[in-house]
């Protein structure tokens, strides 16, 4: 093993668990390196971690929420002062710029802080009292969750469902993606060390034991994020039990530029370049396609071709200079590259954006230069599904009621953005069939873990943070205490 590599291990019951097999992750911006090895865990292991998850669930649930709180605080002061070392190994294999890893780790510390200081409010008891008596409303813990995180922001990911869920007084069972498993991990073994053991376990692996966290009859919620169609076997695997789900699943987000949008607000234009184009493209909120008022659209291609030019520097992660750094992984540059190529194919004209810093590395690693794609139909393959990668369609509209018809015409309505005078976008956005409407901005730059995050259709199920995001791990009990006991009108 070379010196930079570092092995991880599951974690169960406290203790860092031993797997016989191991599973090499590359480093994307040069594969020939290795950056780490995960453990590929058995379902023999996975049965323990869920075992040991639900033995400890009895006592932890009688823990108070003071305890849990000093804990996770405990917990978000290491992951604080580990940071720089973190946001490396998450750029290293996973490719995101070294700043967007940084980003990331910071988004995920707020999470659990707003988490700490609002859990108690959220969960006490409410009281009332009233004619028939009196009624206690409580959240109670679930059980054991199963959580399966996804690659693309694997540390704020797994730690939204890890805060809110332990913080509740349930236990988990997590597994993290192998194509991003490492930092992940270490941020996961920080929070782990801070808890009884049992409370938080980790195990990696295949298909097989994905299966086991959605069908095995001691897990009480699943909390996923990842695609709608392994969403759909999730679903099914979980139905023999009647399992609590919160899915956060795939969007195909939609930004609708007005009539009124100032194409010459050059911080607005980068705003949108950049949400179409922070890791590299590969976020579940990302502006995927763009829909401009036909009275503008030209105007808008070019202003946003040259803001695009001036942001754009892909490269290597390490580099300041750098915004957008490689694709994860082969198999998802090559999807996107196929969704580029066809629009191509059927006429569509491809525009090459940013600037290349070193040819050398970028031919050598998963890199992609960003694209725009103009001329594409509104049932093309690039527009109609989640490219997840750095390429963008923009297509014109007629009036604001074709631009809402346009961005409803889609499975997915996970988030979407209006641009323009803020009174107009707001009307329009009140239209939108989506979880969330940012109003002239998008995607990462206009999220508040204050407030609920889902999709509706195909999106998901369900909320993240927020109130609402710390709910998602209970279950009301209600308490009746009735003054008179018996039912009304019965015979003597």
């Amino acid at each position: 093993m070379a010196e930079n590599e570092i092995i991880i291990d599951a974690i169960i019951n406290g203790e860092k668990y031993k797997a016989e097999k191991q599973e090499a992750r590359e480093n994307p911006t040069h594969p020939n390196e290795i950056v780490g090895y995960a453990p590929v865990n058995t379902v023999e292991d996975t049965i323990k971690a869920i075992d040991v998850a639900h033995e400890t669930f009895i006592t932890w649930r009688e823990s108070s929420i003071d305890d849990r709180v000093e804990r996770m605080r405990r917990a978000i002061q290491k992951i604080k002062d580990n940071t720089p070392e973190i946001a490396k190994l998450l750029s290293r294999e996973h490719g995101k710029a070294l700043y967007d890893s940084e980003g990331e780790i910071g988004v995920s510390l707020m999470w659990m802080e707003y988490a700490c200081d609002n859990v108690k409010e959220v969960l006490k008891n409410e009281v009332q009292e009233h004619d028939n008596g009196k009624t206690i409303i409580a959240k109670d813990a679930i059980g054991v969750v199963s959580a399966i995180t996804p690659w693309n922001y694997p540390i704020s990911l797994s730690t939204i469902k890890i805060a809110p869920a332990l913080l509740a007084g349930n236990t988990m069972v997590l597994k993290p993606s192998p194509l991003a498993p490492l930092a992940v991990s270490r941020v996961v073994e920080i929070i782990a060390d801070e808890f009884p053991p049992g409370v938080l376990n980790m195990v990696h692996g295949e298909a097989d034991v994905g299966v086991e966290l959605t069908s095995n009859p001691k897990i009480a919620k699943i909390a996923f994020t990842g695609g709608t169609e392994t969403a759909k076997h999730i679903m099914k695997a979980a139905a023999d039990t009647i399992k609590h789900m919160t899915l956060e699943l795939g969007g195909n987000d939609a930004a609708i530029v007005l009539s009124d949008f100032d194409i010459n607000d050059a911080r607005a234009m980068r705003r949108l370049v950049i949400s179409n184009f922070l890791t590299a493209g590969q976020i579940c909120m990302i502006a995927k396609r763009v829909y401009v008022d036909q009275s503008i659209y030209d105007q808008f291609v070019e202003k946003y071709i040259e803001a695009a030019n001036k942001w754009i520097k892909v490269g290597d992660p390490f580099d300041d200079n750098v915004t957008v750094g490689p694709v994860n992984n082969q198999k998802q540059a090559e999807y996107v590259q196929s969704l580029v190529d066809d629009a191509a194919g059927k006429g569509a004209k491809i525009v090459k954006l940013g600037t290349i810093l070193d040819q050398e590395l970028f031919e050598e690693g998963y890199f992609m230069q960003p694209t725009v794609v103009l001329g594409a139909d509104q049932n093309d393959p690039i527009v109609v599904e989640e490219q997840f990668g750095p390429t963008v369609p923009i297509l014109p509209f007629e009036n604001d009621q074709h631009a809402i018809e346009l961005a409803n015409d889609s499975i997915f309505g996970l988030t979407s953005s209006v641009w323009g005078k803020e009174e107009h976008a707001i009307d329009v956005a009140k239209h939108i069939q989506a979880g969330t409407t940012m109003i002239n901005t998008a995607a990462v730059q206009g999220l508040d873990v204050r407030f609920p995050f889902g999709g509706v259709k195909q999106s998901g199920i369900g909320r993240e943070y927020g109130k609402e995001g710390i709910l998602a791990y209970t279950d009301t009990h209600v308490i009746n205490v009735p003054k008179n006991r018996d039912l009304p009108y019965i015979p003597e």
